[in-house]
């Protein structure tokens, strides 16, 4: 299996598309924007998420052509998702561009994709229902009888990103004692979708019931999980980077411009070792989570047959160490960022705090880091 590009090195074009992407959310996502859209109906806002869709292309860009999307690689996607993180863009992004769309490719099933995938490029909201109460490690949602070709989903889905919006559900349940995939109608007969309240202002999440909904099974692949799992690892770890940039920026303006004794605090040699950590663990970051990212596109880009197969457990067990190392870093990064506000970061006037809000919240997605190097370590036979 060859080795994967260099990571987080923008190429002309990538580079043009990042700065693209920053141009739009800094014009329509600035602070003042990012809280109007937390209190709206919604929790994100549609013409900002139509602008992302049609001047800039970003639910297309990892969807294949043949599927009317623009056929980038992964690491193009990546790096919008690092974008939206360092402003805390509210968007259905990660929710249907992401989590939905990867999850109907991973599946491998051809009429499937053809059925779903153009109306995600085209900027149709899908959410993908995958946890129990318990997380992501078992779904909360079974499958049995029907009538063959639709059977019947009971159960609960915990923690789904944009379900309150989405025009279909994409369901991973547990079905004959494996896993797969189901397709459901917003408004199926049976189905209740409710809101919860968040730690995280800036993402919507909401709790989806099934009570025998009659759903369309899509065909999976041995790899489907590792293949989801990758994708949605190495998206918040983007995410991640771009909030622990943020961040660490929001410390160092803060830092110059608060004075204590005459001078500006950032100035002091122990403020400036501690922001130097934050800057290595930040880029330390960014490193892991690209290479996930090339990994996540390489094995894409092979498809079908065992040396996909093997690139996709790859690009899980790289994934996985981003989501933990991001996490991670990201957590210690926006406290230490609160603590050099003075404390007063933690207010909500300062945007410092939601910086750790969202840094904490996405820790808990997809699986906590613990779990995951539990998981990993079984994985290494250790």
């Amino acid at each position: 299996m060859t080795e994967p590009a260099s990571p987080g090195v923008d190429t002309e074009e990538q580079a043009a598309l990042r700065q693209s992407v920053a141009a739009l959310l800094d014009k329509r996502s600035d602070p003042a924007a990012v809280r109007a859209a937390i209190a709206s109906e919604h929790g994100h806002d549609p013409a900002l998420w139509s602008m992302l869709v049609e001047q800039i292309g970003a639910a297309a860009l990892s969807i294949p052509e043949r599927y009317d999307g623009a056929g980038a690689t992964w690491v193009e996607t990546h790096l919008v998702c690092e974008e939206l993180g360092r402003r805390l863009t509210p968007s259905p992004l990660l929710g249907s561009a992401v989590l939905a769309a990867q999850a109907v490719l991973a599946s491998g099933d051809e009429a499937a994709c053809a059925r779903i995938l153009p109306g995600i490029a085209a900027g149709d909201q899908v959410a993908l229902c995958w946890a129990s109460q318990d997380g992501w490690a078992s779904p909360g949602v079974g499958a049995s009888g029907g009538d063959g070709d639709h059977p019947s989903l009971s159960g609960t889905a915990h923690h789904v990103l944009g379900a309150d919006t989405a025009s279909t559900l994409l369901v991973v349940a547990i079905t004959g004692g494996q896993v797969g995939l189901f397709e459901v109608p917003s408004g199926a007969a049976g189905l209740t979708v409710t809101r919860v309240p968040v730690m995280d202002p800036t993402r919507t999440m909401a709790r989806v019931d099934f009570e025998s909904v009659s759903a369309t099974p899509i065909r999976t692949r041995p790899s489907f999980l590792a293949r989801l799992r990758a994708a949605g690892w190495a998206a918040i770890s983007a995410e991640q980077v771009g909030a622990a940039r943020a961040a660490l920026d929001a410390t160092v303006r803060y830092t110059k411009e608060r004075t204590q004794f005459g001078r500006a605090i950032g100035s002091f040699q122990a403020l400036k070792h501690r922001m130097a950590d934050m800057y290595v663990r930040a880029e330390t970051a960014a490193s892991l989570s690209y290479s996930a990212a090339a990994r996540v596109a390489q094995a894409q880009a092979l498809g079908e047959g065992p040396e996909a197969d093997e690139a996709a457990y790859a690009a899980e067990i790289e994934a996985a160490a981003a989501k933990v190392y991001c996490s991670e870093a990201v957590q210690w990064i926006t406290g230490e960022a609160i603590q050099l506000h003075g404390g007063v970061g933690i207010t909500w006037e300062y945007d410092v705090q939601l910086y750790f809000k969202r840094a904490h919240g996405t820790a808990q997605l997809f699986g906590q880091p613990h779990e995951i190097l539990a998981a990993l370590e079984v994985a290494a036979g250790l």
